[in-house]
Order: structure tokens, then sequence, then C-alpha cells
């Protein structure tokens, strides 16, 4: 498992970002922007309002494209920098689940409460709806074991 100085298998992070990044799109979609081809859209849209503004919503299938290529790449760096992290320290790689679920936690707090207001969203999530806040933090748990496992897979010799 050891793999301080090798390569990382970039098919393992690629393939553990697009989980994710389906993951994220099946839940976000059936809680929220329900599960059509507007909704997609919809969905995608919203992720690109962290580049493009509100113009997004006004911006069709572009700026949707732009969304999902984000949330695509969004969530492979989760994977990498995971991999990235735990080929310095290799005992990040020996309980997935646990640390997979911490990590899950912090991919929450992050994106919610830095990158999010660093970028054009200019917002934290809005503690009116716990409910919400839960089930998403819930979802990063899961996210997380699954950045740890591909992180894994992509530092395997």
């Amino acid at each position: 498992m050891d793999n301080a100085a090798g390569s990382i298998r970039w098919s393992q992070v690629l393939l553990g970002g697009l989980l994710v990044a389906l993951g994220d799109t099946v839940f976000a979609t059936c809680l929220w922007f329900g599960w059509t081809a507007a909704g997609l859209v919809k969905l995608f849209q919203t992720i690109a309002v962290g580049w493009l503004g509100q113009a997004s919503y006004a911006g069709g299938m572009q700026s949707a494209a732009i969304g999902a290529a984000s949330h695509l790449f969004i969530a492979c760096m989760y994977v990498l920098v995971y991999a990235l992290a735990a080929r310095r320290m290799p005992a990040l790689l020996r309980h997935p689940l646990r640390d997979g679920i911490g990590y899950g936690v912090l991919l929450y707090l992050v994106m919610n409460f830095v990158v999010l207001p660093l970028s054009r969203v200019g917002r934290t999530p809005s503690f009116a709806h716990l409910d919400w806040i839960g089930l998403s933090v819930l979802a990063h748990m899961v996210f997380g074991v699954v950045c740890v496992l591909f992180a894994r897979r992509a530092l395997r010799r």
C-alpha cells in the first residue's frame, strides 16, 4: 500500500471522481431539483453560478455544461487530494470507513464555508433547513469513503 514515491493511477482518480460526481448528482436531483432533464440542467447551472454568477441561469446548456465539467473536476480533486495526502501519510489508507467519514465532513465544511463564499455564489448554507444540511453531511460522508477507497486504488502498485 505504501506508494510514497510511486505514481498515481489516474484512471482510479477519474473513476472515483466520476462515482462521487454521479452520486452527488443523484442526491441533489432527487432531493432538490427533480429527476428530469430540466432538473439536471438546473442543477448544473446552479453549480456554474460559482463561475458565472446568476447569469448562469440564462446560459442554457452552455452554462449547464460548465457546471457539469466543474462538478466532475471538483469530485476528481477530492480523490486526488486524498491520494496525495495519503502518499505522504500512508496511515490515511488503513481505515477507509472511519477516515472517509471524517474526510467527507471536512469536504462539506470546506465546500460550504470556504469555496462557496469565495466563489460568485458568495454565501454559506442557510441554517433554516437543518434537515437538508444533515442529509448533505451524510451524503458527503459517503462521498468521503468513496474518495478514500479510490485513493487506495490509485496508489496501489
